[in-house]
């Protein structure tokens, strides 16, 4: 097939756009520097915004709402032989004064009480020592 002279130079016309497109751009020395300096500018704004960012009072994280635990239910535990209510708590306060009048200069760290209610009487031992004679009666 023949091509026209119109065919031909539409084709040279999109060979010299492509030409141009990937041809690197040549600019003045003076367009380089006023674009240099407009970034070096624009960087300094930037430094400053973040400055002033920088300088405002930081606000406190907004609080989580508080995971409610479900409450401890209120418990007594009572102690029932030949007639008598005595209440564990009750043993316990009994056990930590006798210890307290025996030993003033001791301090109560934990408390063990051991009931025994076919005898009527509680032991107990203090901070994991106990003794005959720590005990109480029911």
């Amino acid at each position: 097939m023949a091509r026209t002279k119109a065919t031909a130079a539409k084709e040279t016309a999109v060979k010299d756009e492509a030409v141009k497109e990937t041809a690197p751009k040549k600019t003045t020395a003076k367009k380089t520097a006023a674009k240099t300096a407009e970034a070096v500018e624009a960087k300094a704004e930037e430094v400053k915004a973040e400055e002033v960012k920088e300088e405002a009072p930081k606000k406190a994280p907004a609080k989580k709402a508080a995971v409610k635990k479900a409450a401890e239910p209120e418990t007594t535990v009572t102690i029932q032989f030949q007639g008598k209510d005595i209440g564990a708590a009750e043993v316990v306060e009994k056990a930590k004064a006798a210890f307290a009048q025996m030993n003033p200069d001791s301090e109560i760290k934990t408390v063990d009480v051991y009931v025994k209610p076919d005898e009527g009487v509680a032991y107990y031992a203090v901070n994991g020592e106990g003794s005959a004679d720590y005990k109480i009666e029911l």
